[in-house]
């Protein structure tokens, strides 16, 4: 129950942040509605074109984007972050926890049969522990992936897709590929982008042998203009806001939720469950079209580190805060 009102909370916060740019998006687009330079007009023009003869740009577990006849050329890109969290006091019970965490995705698009759009990628996922309390927890918690996600032609309104993926992953505390940590999500969902401005997505990702084992995939992206974006798709839902070519502000958040199977004491393949939120904000940074940079600062609740097996014990830590630095770079 706590977990469902903890989710709840954390979605009211980003209405509200939605709501706020949502209101300056309308001034925004007030502004822009006076402009009459003509160079403005030509490339406005020129950007819409480009977007209607553009494809759906796949992301293993990031957002849905669209991707213009420039970028069909960038097929490779590799995404990875460092994230920290400070020591912060465990719940009901003497001792601290520290985290940190990192992860790197590569992918590759291509066409299947020379039409379809196929993305292949790998990632890996690493969580440092640092922990002085009562209660025995590994030092780190480890994950290798697979994935292919296919995007397919939907029977029905125009510009309406349908993506299916598979991550094939073991989920552990240590670098060995054991058959009882192997997990192989998959997850369904339907793309509609009525136009050049709104695109929304529904579906639903399925974790077999999970605890929560199903997730809703829902959200959608708007982009009023050249230089707001709301991106309010899983896993981070952000808003952006484009300062200027190179530079821009924006505000994310979202929830962890991961299973991962551990040794404790003389027991093996143990499941420990780790979920967090957090939410912050940041700078970005595009020099080129083949980097772009991320810094951001923000505060991380609603966390728990707990084995599945009560018995065994649970930590609940206080709220925080965290630094993270994450890159793309796309070729």
């Amino acid at each position: 129950m706590f977990s469902y009102i903890r989710k709840i909370l954390f979605w009211v916060i980003f209405l509200v942040i939605t709501i706020f740019f949502l209101s300056e998006a309308k001034m925004l687009k007030a502004q822009d509605l006076t402009k009459t330079n003509s160079t403005e007009k030509i490339l406005a023009e020129t950007r819409i074109k480009e977007q209607t003869s553009g494809e759906f740009r796949q992301k293993l577990k990031q957002e849905i984007t669209v991707e213009t006849e420039e970028e069909e050329a960038l097929a490779q890109e590799v995404d990875s972050y460092v994230r920290f969290v400070p020591k912060c006091k465990a719940k009901s019970q003497s001792g601290k926890v520290g985290i940190a965490g990192s992860a790197m995705e590569y992918s590759y698009d291509l066409k299947l049969f020379e039409k379809l759009p196929l993305q292949l990628g790998f990632g890996t996922g690493y969580i440092g522990i640092e922990n002085t309390t009562n209660v025995e927890l590994p030092a780190h918690l480890t994950a290798v992936s697979t994935g292919a996600e296919v995007t397919l032609p939907f029977f029905g309104p125009k510009r309406t897709y349908l993506r299916l993926g598979f991550s094939p992953s073991f989920y552990g505390d240590d670098w060995e590929f054991e058959t009882s940590s192997f997990r192989l999500p998959v997850r369904t969902f339907l793309i509609y982008q009525p136009d050049d401005k709104w695109t929304f997505v529904g579906g639903v990702a399925v974790y077999p042998d999970f605890e929560e084992s199903v997730f809703p995939i829902a959200g959608f992206i708007y982009k009023p203009n050249d230089r707001l974006e709301f991106n309010l798709v899983p896993e981070r839902p952000n808003i952006t806001y484009k300062l200027n070519r190179i530079l821009s502000v924006f505000t994310e958040g979202s929830m962890a939720y991961g299973e991962y199977e551990v040794d404790k004491d003389n027991l093996e393949n143990v499941v420990l469950i780790y979920e967090d939120s957090w939410l912050g904000a940041g700078l970005k940074f595009t020099p080129n079209k083949f980097i772009r940079t991320y810094i951001s600062v923000g505060g991380v609740f609603n966390r728990t580190i707990k084995y599945k097996k009560e018995e065994l014990g649970k930590v609940d830590i206080k709220n925080g805060l965290y630094s993270e630095l994450r890159m793309e770079i796309t070729w």
